[in-house]
């Protein structure tokens, strides 16, 4: 027993430095358990998570821990994402990374067979990590779709214009909320810890979370038809509280009773199967060091890439006195008055809005956004940035064609009022409509030395003023928006 000892206090030295060090995105991932509805089932998670290595405490008891020299490698890999998410100012990409370099100390303390013995509960602790939101305008788009199929089968007279379903009983938006993101989340974390538990076959527990995943999507989409065909039937204030109680207490029990139910005849673990089958851990231990080799390398791991962090995140350019844009030929400053649309640009050194208006009583709104350096909470690309303010009543409504590569959507303001915007980022001197480029490039920018200026640059227009027409021949005047950038950052 000394020599556990010995090799728990040195996983609880380096999971405790690990997490000092890199506190401020530990305490970010548990916020968002505590506070989005979306990840909650995350604070079940760890207990479960907990559970899990008990059930394998006494099998595991009989192997010898061993200082591992391999899990650095882990340990290291799990630092250069973290590095990534750092530098891209990626929150998902620092909270994956602490959570692997937290694995690989497990790996370093313990050694390769105490590994390979908590491998699924390692596994799925990668779980932990907040992601999935970026699916919510696909959900939103496949549930208003398949709501419209349903209410046509039904007799039910319904348009669509993007996520949004009028029908003689109101005007319905198959929200952020609506999407079902937060079930499917929900789901796959369950539906992989049953699966586990319930089937030895590796085909039979990936047959399982795919249908139980496929039946959560399509049970949402039958709950928003459901909730519009309530609003015929009762009114659309009565619908409204129905699918509030409805979706949030029982929905989500019912469909889950639905998938187990059906499964339960292909189930193949016998409810009293070992956890984990320790005569497979047998042989020598291999690549195994000592505690005066292994352990400080292990502790400055985390110390080695947050001061990387540090290095590379204090970089900044100025920006010209003022972002400037022009009106092209053809092209006047106007002032229109109207329903109000203000994109947004936290943490912007430098903001710009302008409104032209040409012959053709086409009128565009361009606004710019301006950073001398991207770092959290100023950044380009992140969630609740760019032309819609989740704050405001604009919400997004359809993806459009790309107008010049950009990042093209409709956006719908309660009236209705419709808006077409087209996004552009510069970023590390690349203009992009692509918010992956746009991160990758401001990756390049921070670990390379590039230029770590950023602009967001939107161009947009009422459906009344021109829409996405009017945006394509603002531009196209313009000189293109390269040429838009470039005067913007003054460098020519």
């Amino acid at each position: 027993m000394t020599a556990w000892r010995r090799h728990l206090s040195t996983l609880a030295l380096l999971s405790a430095t690990i997490l000092a060090v890199f506190w401020r995105d530990a305490a970010d991932m548990v916020g968002i358990w505590w506070h989005s509805s979306t990840f909650t089932h995350c604070l079940l998670m760890v207990p479960m998570i907990g559970w899990l290595v008990s059930q394998r405490v006494a099998l595991l008891r009989s192997l010898t821990p061993a200082f591992w020299w391999p899990a650095l490698v882990w340990m290291a890999g799990g630092g250069l994402v973290w590095l990534v998410g750092e530098a891209a100012g990626v929150g998902l990409f620092r909270q994956l990374g602490v959570v692997l370099m937290l694995q690989g100390a497990v790996g370093a303390a313990l050694g390769e067979k105490l590994v390979r013995g908590l491998l699924f509960p390692l596994g799925y602790a990668l779980l932990l990590v907040p992601f999935g939101e970026e699916l919510v305008p696909l959900l939103q788009t496949f549930t208003a779709h398949i709501s419209v199929v349903l209410l046509h089968l039904s007799g039910i007279a319904a348009e669509m214009q993007g996520v949004f379903i009028t029908t003689d009983a109101g005007f319905f938006e198959v929200a952020e909320e609506c999407s079902g993101v937060n079930f499917l989340i929900a789901m796959l974390a369950y539906s992989v810890f049953a699966a586990h538990l319930c089937f030895r076959s590796w085909t039979r527990r990936i047959v399982f979370v795919v249908a139980a995943l496929a039946t959560t999507i399509l049970a949402n989409a039958l709950r928003a038809y459901g909730t519009m065909v309530a609003a015929e039937i009762w009114g659309i204030e009565a619908a409204g509280g129905i699918d509030h109680i409805f979706y949030g207490w029982i929905f989500f029990g019912l469909v889950i009773l639905l998938v187990m139910l059906v499964a339960l005849r292909w189930f193949d673990r016998p409810a009293n199967d070992v956890a984990v089958d320790v005569g497979g851990l047998g042989g020598s231990l291999r690549f195994t060091g000592t505690a005066r080799g292994v352990v400080p390398a292990a502790l400055a791991m985390p110390l080695l890439f947050a001061g990387w962090g540090l290095l590379i995140g204090g970089r900044s350019a100025a920006l010209p006195d003022s972002v400037t844009v022009a009106a092209p030929a053809g092209w006047s400053d106007v002032r229109v008055t109207g329903t109000a649309w203000v994109p947004r640009f936290d943490g912007a050194d430098q903001r710009l809005q302008r409104q032209f208006a040409d012959g053709k009583g086409q009128i565009v709104t361009v606004a710019i956004g301006g950073y001398e350096r991207q770092a959290e909470g100023r950044e380009v690309v992140a969630f609740g940035q760019g032309a819609i303010d989740h704050d405001s009543k604009w919400a997004w409504s359809a993806a459009l064609p790309a107008v010049e590569g950009a990042k093209t959507e409709r956006l719908l303001h309660p009236g209705p009022v419709l808006r077409d915007a087209a996004t552009w980022y510069v970023v590390g001197g690349e203009v992009t409509g692509n918010p992956r480029r746009a991160k990758l490039a401001g990756l390049q920018a921070r670990l390379f030395g590039g230029d770590p200026r950023a602009l967001t640059l939107i161009v947009s227009s009422e459906e009344r003023h021109g829409g996405r027409r009017a945006i394509e021949d603002f531009v196209s005047a313009s000189g293109g928006v390269n040429a838009m950038a470039d005067l913007a950052l003054k460098t020519r």
